[in-house]
């Protein structure tokens, strides 16, 4: 048999980097840890970097001007619970037998030097709370790919579900894209719709495009070659980029009928 034929066969090598959150993001890996198929797909690290780099403290205030005070009670009642439980994306890794890489910092050249020596086929961004630079973006013999939830070019930036959600889109679009330099615009590899509902909540937006999105993510890994061949390039010329809302964006989200929790 050729060698070609060899390496056909063999799993896509696959890192993953991620940030460190118990309530959303947790549930990608929470699906794709028990889905993914060990024989098509070869895990061999995730790096889980702390989500924003400030005094817990000044979190606390963004989300209770972000979720308002009820609201950010029951949410944050749900993540000490969660805290308490020991559950996070760390110990699912654990339990799933795939190797923890700590770093304070993706562009780090310490960490760069160390997963080059893991021979990445891909670096799977789901969440990262990091711009990767040039350095970190050639790592990878095949290619740097990032999962958005939202419609490129036109939902680029920050909670793009919180947007899609007050624009009354029909559904949410989860998108795997090729990483470039630029932020969401490297090619587009794969998509899938997430139906959105009249009176909706952004918490049941988000745990579902995390859930179907770690589906997707499967697909593209497992059909890594083909999909990578037949990725469509963006038109920029429509591109928008969205910030981190406001209260006054909520406040208009909860008047086209939609809740936060």
């Amino acid at each position: 048999m050729s060698s070609e034929k060899e390496n056909s066969n063999q799993a896509t090598k696959v890192l993953f980097v991620t940030e460190d959150d118990p309530l959303y993001v947790i549930q990608f890996f929470d699906v794709f840890f028990k889905e993914y198929p060990r024989n098509d797909i070869d895990v061999i690290g995730i790096t889980v970097v702390d989500a924003f780099h400030e005094p817990i403290w000044n979190t606390a205030w963004r989300m209770l001007k972000f979720y308002g005070p009820i609201d950010f009670v029951r949410l944050g009642c749900r993540f000490v619970w969660t805290k308490l439980k020991g559950r996070s994306i760390k110990s699912l890794a654990e339990e799933a037998g795939v190797r923890l890489i700590e770093t304070h910092s993706v562009n780090d050249t310490a960490y760069i030097e160390q997963i080059k020596k893991l021979v990445p086929e891909v670096i799977a961004s789901v969440a990262a709370p990091e711009v990767f630079k040039k350095d970190i973006l050639s790592v990878p013999s095949k290619a740097c790919i990032n999962i958005h939830s939202g419609r490129l070019p036109i939902y680029r930036g920050m909670m793009p579900n919180f947007w899609q959600l007050l624009h009354q889109e029909e559904h949410a679009t989860i998108t795997i894209h090729e990483m470039a330099e630029k932020l969401d615009a490297g090619g587009i590899l794969s998509t899938q719709a997430f139906p959105l509902q009249k009176k909706d909540t952004l918490d049941r937006v988000i745990v579902g495009t995390k859930q179907e999105g770690a589906r997707l993510m499967i697909d593209v890994l497992v059909h890594f070659d083909c999909t990578l061949a037949s990725k469509q390039s963006l038109d920029m010329s429509d591109a928008q980029y969205f910030s981190f809302p406001t209260p006054k964006d909520v406040k208009a989200l909860r008047r086209v009928g939609h809740k936060m929790l």
